[in-house]
């Protein structure tokens, strides 16, 4: 084979003159006559390389006028300013390559697509179902250069602080830690199993009762639950645990990694990242993940529209009205003002929020336009949908949201958990439909940084009624919370739920890219936790027994944080789905259409494992 001397994306005008070999897949194929032109490529780029047909054997020549789009080359030619002018496009495009020697590697078949047409895109099934053609695409081989290239900075920041770098296991023990487990059956141990890990949580803890002192790991992780645009079944993290830290000191750390690879990865300065309380962010946003990049922020109107005739407000208002204000449980009224909503949000959208919101429990949404008006009291009232209830309290409503004429004002009514959710995604949508959300780029700055902390430390499961942990169960009480939870009765849902962790999130643009939290290393506060979730002692020491040991031995303050890899990639590359920075994802329901996975067991293999499959299929039933 002629052994390439140069990439397809290499030859300048200092190269002409010289003799190259190239190798490649044929990109397009141009017969002009007396001569054939082929753009050869691989990950590098393209290169033009023309066959003489005056000047090349009939051999040659012969093979030449075979090609077609994806053969595989081997060419050996000389080096010339490219005739006919330059192709600005191409950054070889001052040159080309005159073939005096051809290889043909490999003859493909017709394939289901071509990696160069861009002007549309097959549909995603089929071309996960061809992912290797998929991924010859520029712009597949540029995302895989620039996951690679972040795994470079990655290790580069955290080896010049001194992390270590260690592998946990992936096989591992199944325990409660909030999402479904895939589960492994063990062989040599019949009816045991092993799960794998949706996190290396347990490990980096005892790393640090170990002695590492600061760990990292770029690590997969396996959680199976429905995936989404943003979620997949298995993931990568970059994993991180500190020792003798508080929280202030890995957010301190983090921020310097993020600025270190916005800096490395785009050359982007990121300033100093703000700080918001969870609570602020639910207040403003509705949701703990706030995208601050446009200014739509939500309001608690209860204490006015309480004075209104309005059946549906006075009702919510009923529902925990002696409930401390941020208990779940508590009915509240969620106002949302959109400047300019008067004239672009037409009734079909605003009907159509309401059938959004009741995805979240929400009965719908009550919607009132401002429109001027030189007869009404400040020039303004309030027209269509609920104005005639609200009209009586105009004054206090303008000057609580802000109002002007030309606005729309929608508002949620129910319980603070449900209001808030519902009315949280519905400022996101509402967003989209006002082309409020700026691209990347865009005047103002296309990255917004923020540090989400001060959380809850457990909420209700929405299906069970139990309490969870709202990070992991080994999330520490914030410092000055940990006598009010160790004294807490665990049977007062308000004592409880107002109890604050030392968890932080860092969110961007709408999206949470990291998590993390001071872990508790104090064996007093472990068992509160555990009895809160309904662990009994013997239950937590069969799920965590060497965490329990381990934390008894010496453990030191430790805290850590998990960055979301994938998600930044998707981030730097300009992305909103997952499976565009992965190699080789699965589907939404988790299949992996490549290679056919996951695919049925034979009775051997299942005997050999010592299980047996209860499914019946359909057609047997």
């Amino acid at each position: 084979m002629l052994r390439r001397t140069h990439t397809c994306g290499e030859l300048r005008e200092a190269h002409v003159g010289q003799t190259v070999n190239l190798n490649g897949w044929v990109n397009s194929y141009r017969d002009h006559g007396n001569l054939i032109f082929i753009d050869l490529r691989d990950r590098f780029g393209l290169t033009q390389l023309v066959f003489d047909k005056e000047s090349i054997s009939e051999s040659i020549l012969h093979a030449a006028d075979k090609l077609r789009n994806e053969d595989v080359l081997a060419v050996r030619g000389s080096v010339r300013v490219r005739i006919g002018g330059e192709n600005p496009k191409l950054a070889t495009g001052k040159v080309e390559v005159v073939v005096k020697e051809l290889e043909l590697l490999n003859k493909t078949e017709n394939p289901p697509f071509l990696p160069d047409d861009l002007s549309q895109l097959p549909n995603e099934e089929l071309r996960l179902k061809y992912r290797y053609l998929d991924l010859r695409r520029p712009a597949m081989q540029k995302i895989l250069a620039t996951r690679s290239r972040a795994l470079m900075v990655t290790r580069e920041y955290f080896h010049a602080n001194g992390f270590l770098e260690v592998e946990t296991p992936v096989l591992y023990k199944s325990t409660p830690e909030g999402a479904r487990e895939f589960l492994v059956p063990c062989r040599n141990v019949p009816g045991t199993f092993y799960a794998l890990p949706q996190s290396p949580q347990l490990f980096k803890q005892i790393l640090m009762v170990s002695g590492a002192d600061r760990y990292l790991q770029v690590c997969r992780c396996f959680r199976d639950e429905d995936p989404r645009a943003d979620r997949q079944p298995e993931f990568t993290q970059i994993d991180l645990e500190m020792s003798f830290v508080r929280r202030e000191h890995v957010m301190e750390m983090m921020e310097g990694f993020v600025r270190h690879f916005w800096k490395h990865m785009l050359g982007y300065d990121v300033p100093k990242m703000a700080v918001m309380n969870y609570r602020d962010a639910m207040e403003d946003y509705g949701i703990d993940r706030p995208d601050t990049r446009y200014d739509l922020k939500i309001k608690d109107v209860g204490d006015i529209v309480s004075r209104t005739d309005f059946k549906v407000f006075r009702d919510a208002l009923e529902k925990g009205k002696d409930r401390p204000r941020f208990n779940s449980k508590k009915g509240v009224i969620k106002a949302l003002r959109v400047p300019g909503g008067a004239e672009k949000l037409t009734r079909k959208l605003t009907d159509g929020y309401t059938e959004f919101v009741k995805t979240f429990g929400a009965g719908g949404v009550a919607v009132a336009k401002v429109v001027a008006d030189a007869a009404s009291p400040g020039g303004i009232k309030f027209d269509t949908g609920v104005a005639k209830f609200i009209e009586p309290v105009k004054a206090e409503l303008v000057a609580a949201l802000g109002l002007s004429a030309g606005d729309t004002v929608l508002f949620v009514a129910d319980t603070y958990a449900v209001a808030t959710k519902s009315m949280g995604e519905l400022r996101q949508v509402v967003a989209r439909d006002m082309g409020l959300v700026p691209r990347p780029g865009a005047e103002g700055g296309p990255w917004n940084f923020l540090w989400v902390v001060d959380f809850p430390m457990f909420e209700k499961n929405k299906e069970t009624g139990k309490w969870i942990a709202m990070h992991h169960p080994f999330t520490a009480p914030r410092d000055d919370q940990r006598d009010l939870f160790v004294n807490a009765d665990v049977e007062d849902d308000v004592a409880i739920e107002s109890i604050v962790s030392a968890g932080y999130d860092i969110v961007l643009n709408g999206s949470e890219i990291a998590g993390g939290s001071v872990r508790i290393h104090d064996r007093e506060v472990q068992s509160k936790v555990f009895k809160l979730l309904g662990l009994t002692p013997e239950q937590a020491r069969e799920k965590f027994s060497f965490l329990l040991e381990a934390l008894s031995f010496g453990a030191p303050p430790h805290a850590g944080i998990a960055f979301g890899f994938d998600r930044l990639i998707m981030h730097v590359c300009g992305t909103d789905n997952i499976r565009d920075v992965i190699a080789f994802p699965k589907t939404q329901i988790g299949a992996d259409l490549m290679t056919r996975a996951p695919s049925a067991a034979t009775e051997a293999q299942l005997k050999e494992v010592h299980i047996k499959s209860t499914w019946v299929p359909p057609e047997k039933a």
